[in-house]
């Protein structure tokens, strides 16, 4: 993706995107940004081929209760987008780092 510091601005773009989003912002009200931010960082460092070590719970731990939509999944994946879009990550690139991370998608719907 480009490095521990695009990941990073990545992961600050979305924060900033989900704080704008009411519908998705739901999700997150009552979470401690930080870890979050921490975790995301490492996570996707991690499934990008980065260095990074993911010592987070599992996706279903993490997600459980949520009952996260299809829709509103979507509507994360697109606030993630506009993230990278943000951080100028080439379309090629966020493609397969899409790719990649909807490999977690059935670890997060609906529990």
């Amino acid at each position: 993706m480009g490095g521990q510091q695009k990941v990073e601005e990545v992961v600050d773009n979305f924060i900033t995107e989900i704080e704008f989003d009411p519908v998705i912002f739901e999700y997150f009200k009552d979470s401690d940004i930080g870890r979050f931010r921490e975790k995301l960082i490492e996570h996707v460092c991690h499934l990008t081929g980065g260095p990074c070590e993911y010592t987070g719970d599992t996706m279903e731990r993490v997600h459980g209760g949520m009952n996260i939509t299809e829709a509103d999944f979507n509507r994360g994946v697109d606030l993630f987008i506009n993230a990278m879009d943000k951080a100028n990550i080439p379309h090629p690139t966020q493609n397969k780092v899409l790719a990649i991370l909807a490999k977690t998608r059935k670890q997060m719907l609906y529990i």
